[in-house]
């Protein structure tokens, strides 16, 4: 086994849900220390390893944590089976090892890599709201899966709401709506709505609403309804634009914003994107274009950063947060080769 695949096959056997990710970061950072790289944790739990004399930063921002959900940890076929082996675990991998190739050839002159392995990005990307004012990078890389022959340029904005009515306790036979009918009806506006705008729009352009959840709770004396709403969203159409509607259509209940999150999209004519375009050719792939209906961290540190961007990983995201989740092998080791490519083609663009 290669000393990449190892290190793969390492942190997956980690299961770090949200919230227990201190394993996967200690076991990076010691990988770093061992090829005499800096790494260290930071003070949200992150690990952050670097690489490269600067002064151009480039951030490459994977995630350690997964959803819940442990998967027996096991080869088969040329694909590893385990909990994050896709979702990011893959990605984070092949930004570790791709980075160590580079280091231990001195390749890098111009750029300095950040490595950055975020806590909670499958709960609020807490990870990723301690960084955005602690970097200010030259050029941004997502780590999530997209296939090794494909740049991600985009993912969808999000909204996740907590909507909330309590009333007196009302009688039944009387002639007012009960809090659930009026809960219910707020959510039946709400869907009717995001169907009238996405009429003729693909997905990425469209408003999608999940009701994650629903529950009802009486005592005798008041009734009380809670919902918890996510709302997928495009690039034209903010957090706060949604939310200031919900609020006014919500009367009575109480609308808390549990966290908001715009759409962002990368553009194609970047230093970056054409670092990645030479590497995926010399790799022979036929690079492709794609944008994504869920979200990233990107969505949290790109409106701050302002600069270049786009996401790249191994692995069917397809796969993610299912029981049969694996990556293959060989596809994990072309990325971490087109990686490698795109960060020297990167650090010679950057120098004129």
């Amino acid at each position: 086994m290669t000393q990449e695949r190892a290190l793969l096959r390492s942190i997956v056997q980690c299961y770090t849900p949200t919230g227990e990710e201190q394993p996967v970061a200690a076991h990076l950072v010691d990988h770093f220390h061992r090829a005499g790289l800096e790494a260290s944790i930071d003070g949200a739990g992150n690990f952050v390893g670097c690489a490269g004399p600067g002064p151009v930063e480039v951030v490459l921002l994977g995630h350690i944590d997964t959803v819940p959900g442990e998967i027996r940890v096991r080869e088969e076929n040329g694909k590893l089976y385990g909990r994050g082996a896709v979702d990011a675990k893959g990605p984070m991998a092949t930004f570790a090892s791709a980075t160590l190739r580079l280091a231990a050839t001195g390749a890098l002159a111009n750029t300095r890599l950040i490595v950055i392995g975020a806590v909670a990005e499958e709960g609020g990307s807490q990870g990723a709201r301690h960084i955005v004012d602690r970097y200010r990078p030259r050029h941004l890389i997502i780590g999530e899966p997209g296939g090794w022959d494909s740049i991600v340029l985009g993912y969808k904005g999000s909204l996740r709401i907590e909507y909330r009515l309590e009333r007196s306790t009302r009688h039944s036979a009387g002639p007012d709506e009960s809090v659930p009918e009026v809960a219910v009806a707020f959510w039946h506006r709400l869907s009717a709505w995001c169907d009238d705008v996405n009429a003729g729009k693909r997905v990425f352009d469209q408003i999608s609403p999940a009701l994650r959840m629903i529950n009802t709770h009486g005592n005798g004396f008041s009734d009380t309804v809670a919902m918890d709403i996510h709302v997928r969203l495009p690039l034209e159409y903010g957090p706060e634009i949604l939310r200031e509607k919900l609020e006014a259509w919500a009367g009575e209940a109480d609308i808390a914003v549990v966290f908001g999150d715009p759409a962002v999209k990368g553009g194609k004519n970047t230093p970056l994107v054409r670092a990645f375009l030479g590497a995926l050719r010399d790799q022979g792939a036929q690079p492709r274009f794609k944008v994504k209906t869920g979200t990233s961290d990107m969505n949290v540190v790109a409106p701050a950063w302002c600069c270049p961007m786009l996401a790249y990983g191994p692995g069917d995201s397809a796969l993610d947060h299912t029981p049969e989740e694996h990556i293959k092998l060989d596809e994990y080791d072309r990325a971490i080769g087109v990686l490698e490519t795109a960060l020297r083609n990167l650090d010679k663009a950057v120098a004129g």
